[in-house]
């Protein structure tokens, strides 16, 4: 159960990354990971405990929902648990909020996994990355896994867009960009109509795509993380100011890119400033069930 108190917040950060278990084991390869610091030119970045990470984000006034990545299907790289990232959310659930990722590749196993970790563990929402997975979001393969999320009121956020996972390596690490187009998404939108979901990132090149996604289905958010907000296409930023004010979320991408870099590029943005305070925290804390 999270004890956060919406009102002491200046911002809610929904895309943050746990890197690296209690035992030092890394959320992905060596060979992915330099990739994408190289990408984000993160070289160096120091991949933070959840603690750590608890202690950063409490400095700011901020909450942040963490998750990591399950690819062990198409990498073989053993996941960082679960369970062990929703353990140590729960010590710090001021100011952490725990979801989870289960490789749907996992079959019926990966559909117990999660509803054991909503009931058990107060998961309270599940992170694709599909490029990275090696499946289609409207796969039906998936949809067991969405089907108990969205019976038990989580939410899907899904990657989409270009990754910088595997960018510069030779054949891109063996991802796949076209797995993380938005329009994927909304066959599964349409499919699970009651089924919160969040389009992670500026979904480069789907920019479009996204946001009439997210303006045609009632429960399909935008999260703007992974980009710096001086880099964000116009007709996003015109969307978010307007037709899509009450569903776009701040997001980081942290540790890769810092929310204190991404505040201070935000600030020369041009948004209303009735629209702020709800990219910021609002929008995030009613999706969250923070706040009635």
């Amino acid at each position: 159960m999270t004890h956060i108190n919406v009102d002491e917040l200046v911002a809610i950060d929904v895309h943050t990354h746990a890197e690296i278990s209690k035992d030092g084991h890394g959320s992905l390869s060596p060979e992915l990971f330099g990739a994408s610091e190289k990408y984000f030119k993160a070289q160096g970045h120091r991949q933070p405990t959840i603690p750590e990470m608890a202690d950063y984000y409490r400095e700011r006034k901020m909450a942040a929902v963490v998750f990591t990545v399950d690819a062990e299907h198409a990498t073989g790289h053993p996941r960082i648990a679960n369970e062990e990232i929703a353990e140590s959310c729960a010590e710090h659930s001021d100011v952490l909020i725990p979801f989870a990722s289960i490789d749907p590749w996992k079959g019926r196993a990966g559909v117990r996994e999660a509803r054991r970790l909503v009931t058990e563990h107060g998961v309270r929402g599940f992170k694709f990355h599909p490029s990275i997975q090696a499946f289609s979001p409207n796969d039906p393969m998936a949809y067991p896994l969405y089907e108990v999320i969205e019976e038990l009121g989580g939410i899907a956020l899904f990657h989409t867009g270009q990754t910088g996972i595997g960018a510069g390596v030779p054949g891109g690490g063996g991802i796949r960009l076209k797995y993380a187009n938005p329009m994927l998404v909304d066959d599964v939108a349409v499919d699970f109509p009651d089924l919160k979901i969040i389009l992670a990132h500026p979904s480069f090149p789907w920019q479009d795509e996204a946001l009439a996604v997210a303006n045609h289905k009632p429960h399909v958010y935008i999260d703007l993380s992974g980009w710096s907000p001086k880099y964000f296409p116009p007709q996003l930023v015109r969307y978010a100011n307007s037709l899509l004010q009450d569903k776009v979320l701040f997001g980081s991408d942290y540790p890769v890119i810092t929310p204190d870099r991404w505040l201070t590029d935000f600030d020369k943005l041009d948004i209303k400033p009735e629209v702020r305070p709800k990219i910021l925290k609002d929008n995030a804390a009613k999706l969250l069930a923070l706040t009635s």
